[in-house]
């Protein structure tokens, strides 16, 4: 094999080293994130404590009409009983019971709308429960997986890197600085001549050259400065 040939092998290893070290971070990134378990967990702890806020609300008023009932039975036992005589006290008396009762149809009819309050912030709850089990579950399922990726790709790049040290080892230090200078600098080091072009910067390879690229001499592309490989 060519001297360029071996280079553009070595590159090949060397991109599929790079893909798996990307596909490693991002695993690597990907496991212990809770970020969808959380957010659902956020929502929840804050629709129960919606829930807790309603239903000490509804005991509150319930307390409070209970209270009023307790304050009107006794004003009407009063009004009603006989004992007072004074009609100035029993007017007064009667309007009392009657804001009494004002007050506790206000009261009724907020207990109603807490009611309801509860009742949609109990489904709530529910339903943000059973999210939370099924993002939970799948979470796992993901976390699962990734650590099976991840033990994979590890395994992958231990081969690769160990096929590239076998790669490297053929090629000369002066060459090998070349092709790390050109990988540093352009990403791609060696470019496959395809229909006289060279693949990377898309230019024309002068006959010239093409000959030269078919000798045992490593030669670069007059534009982009690539070595240059004819497969």
């Amino acid at each position: 094999m060519s001297l360029a040939g071996q280079l553009y092998q070595l590159q090949q290893v060397d991109l599929e080293i790079e893909a798996n070290e990307k596909a490693l971070s991002q695993i690597t990134s990907q496991l212990g994130d809770r970020q969808a378990v959380t957010s659902v967990q956020t929502k929840l702890d804050a629709a129960r404590h919606q829930l807790e806020e309603l239903q000490k609300q509804q005991r509150s008023t319930e307390y409070e009409v209970t209270d009023l009932t307790a304050k009107i039975t006794t004003a009407e036992k009063k009004l009603y009983g006989g004992t007072i005589g004074n009609p100035k006290e029993l007017m007064n008396l009667e309007t009392e019971v009657t804001a009494f009762k004002t007050n506790r149809g206000q009261l009724e009819d907020k207990v109603l709308k807490i009611m309801e309050q509860t009742e949609q912030s109990e489904a709530s709850v529910v339903n943000l429960n059973n999210q939370l089990k099924e993002v939970t579950a799948a979470w796992q399922r993901q976390q699962s997986q990734l650590s099976v990726r991840m033990e994979q790709v590890k395994a992958t790049l231990s081969q690769l890197r160990s096929q590239r040290e076998l790669f490297r080892a053929d090629i000369d230090a002066q060459t090998t600085a070349l092709y790390q200078q050109l990988r540093s600098q352009k990403g791609m080091a060696v470019s496959r001549v395809e229909q006289g072009t060279c693949n990377c910067c898309r230019i024309s390879v002068s006959t010239g050259k093409l000959q030269q690229v078919r000798g045992s001499t490593l030669v670069q592309c007059s534009s982009c400065g690539r070595i240059l490989f004819l497969a």
